[in-house]
């Protein structure tokens, strides 16, 4: 019964977090990046943010999800661009990415010139990975020119760090994450990796 009970209450969440996608399917990215803007603004600590979804899963025993993405062949695409373009194309990005981020508690935030983090709180390790895919899947389509890359547009590498959190706050994850990343964009474009943390060991997992 116990068993019965917990998978009920995981389709249950699915479910929720669904329903909650298809409302809001209809929302363009400007309009969702206002939106992400006014709940985190410029210039909020990330740790602050780290802490603050580490506490709510926590309390609610539930998984917490922290990705690191970044513009593959970062660097190549600045010389060949310059700078304003470089910012323009991750203006872009970001308004993708907040477009795709539909529940109140997740948050996109800048991560150096190059990347962003994404702080999901009561996100299960295959709906993180199912994000990462959509948000890339988001980014082809968008058709951003990067002559400097193999793939002749810009892609997103990604590591995907998952945790059950418990007291205290365990700042290490971002870290983790960013390893995760470095590991898929040694790979190739558009990759992803992912650190599974739960139970207490780092267990890598095939992206």
């Amino acid at each position: 019964m116990t068993e019965s009970f917990q998978k009920e209450w995981f389709w249950q969440r699915v479910r929720t977090i669904l329903g909650r996608h298809a409302a809001l399917r209809g929302s363009g990215g400007a309009e969702a990046l206002e939106a992400m803007r006014k709940r985190y603004p410029a210039g909020r600590p990330i740790e602050e943010e780290l802490q603050r979804a580490w506490l709510m899963a926590s309390e609610r025993r539930v998984s917490l999800c922290v990705v690191a993405l970044e513009i593959d062949c970062y660097v190549e695409y600045l010389s060949a661009y310059g700078r304003d373009a470089a910012e323009d194309c991750m203006e872009t990005l970001e308004r993708l990415i907040a477009s795709l981020l539909v529940r109140e508690d997740d948050s996109c935030m800048r991560l150096g010139q190059s990347g962003f983090v994404l702080v999901l709180p009561d996100m299960p390790m295959l709906m993180g990975r199912e994000l990462v895919m959509k948000i890339n899947q988001a980014v082809r389509r968008q058709g951003l020119i990067n002559k400097e890359s193999h793939a002749g547009a810009v892609t997103l590498g990604a590591g995907l760090a998952v945790v059950n959190p418990e007291p205290p706050y365990d700042r290490n994850v971002l870290d983790i994450a960013k390893q995760a990343l470095r590991k898929a964009q040694r790979r190739g474009l558009g990759r992803l990796d992912i650190a599974d943390l739960r139970g207490g060991e780092k267990r890598d997992v095939a992206a």
